[in-house]
C-alpha cells in the first residue's frame, strides 16, 4: 500500500504560500509508516518546531489500474475519507532552500492521520461538489469543496497511473485548501464532510 498526496491543487492555498499554481498535477508520496493507528493521539515530533495541518479528502483506490483514461478513473474507487497531510514546515522550508528533497518534512512517521470511518460515494450526491472542513479547537480553520480543485479526483487518477501502477488500497490526498496552520500541544482537530464528523486528532 502507498499514499500518493497531490500537492498545490488548490488557487487559493497555493498564493497563501506564494507557490506556482500548477499545469498539471504535483504528486509526492507518504511511506505506509506515516498512518497514524486508529484512536491514537498525534505527537508532535521534536524535530520541528512549525508543524502545520492540512485537510485533505482521500480517496481509496479499489482495483488494480495502469494507464487509467479518465472517463473510466471513477471505477478504481468506490469510497472517500479525510485525512491530514501534517508537514514540518520549518524543515520543508530548509530542504528547499538547499535545494533538496523534503520527504522528510511531510513522510515521517504518523504524519498522515486517517478519518475514523471512508464513506461510499454511492451515498453521496456528487463527489466533484463535496463540501469538507476542519476545526481547530472549536473554531473552523478551513473550509474546502472538492468542485475548486484544480484537477479532479477523475484527472489525478489517471496522471498518476501513467507513471504509477494503482494498487488496491492505495490512498490519494487531493490536496488542500486554504487556511493551513500550526498545530500546537492540546490542539484537537476535528474533520467533516459535509455535516458529519469523520476524523478527530488529539495532539499531544
Amino acid at each position: 500500500m502507498k499514499i500518493i498526496c497531490i500537492g498545490r491543487n488548490y488557487v487559493d492555498h497555493a498564493k497563501e504560500l506564494n507557490n506556482e499554481v500548477p499545469k498539471e498535477p504535483v504528486f509526492f508520496f507518504k511511506p505506509d509508516t506515516s498512518i497514524l493507528p486508529k484512536k491514537q493521539p498525534f505527537y508532535i515530533p521534536d524535530f520541528t518546531n512549525d508543524l502545520h495541518y492540512e485537510l485533505e479528502v482521500v480517496v481509496k483506490i479499489n482495483k488494480l489500474g495502469k494507464n487509467i483514461k479518465e472517463k473510466f478513473a471513477n471505477t478504481y474507487y468506490d469510497e472517500i475519507g479525510l485525512g491530514i497531510d501534517f508537514t514540518a514546515r520549518d524543515v520543508q522550508k530548509e530542504c528547499k532552500e538547499k535545494g533538496l528533497p523534503w520527504e522528510k518534512a511531510k513522510g515521517f512517521d504518523y504524519s498522515a492521520p486517517l478519518s475514523e470511518t471512508f464513506i461510499k460515494i454511492a451515498e453521496l450526491e456528487d463527489v466533484n461538489q463535496l463540501g469538507f472542513s476542519l476545526y481547530k479547537n472549536g473554531n473552523k480553520v478551513q473550509q474546502g469543496n472538492t468542485k475548486d480543485m484544480i484537477f479532479s479526483i477523475d484527472q489525478i487518477i489517471s496522471y498518476i497511473s501513467q507513471f504509477v501502477t494503482l494498487k488496491i488500497g492505495d490512498l490519494i490526498f487531493t490536496g488542500t485548501p486554504a487556511g493551513v496552520g500550526k498545530a500546537e500541544i492540546g490542539d484537537v482537530l476535528e474533520g467533516f464532510i459535509e455535516d458529519e464528523k469523520i476524523l478527530s486528532l488529539k495532539i499531544k
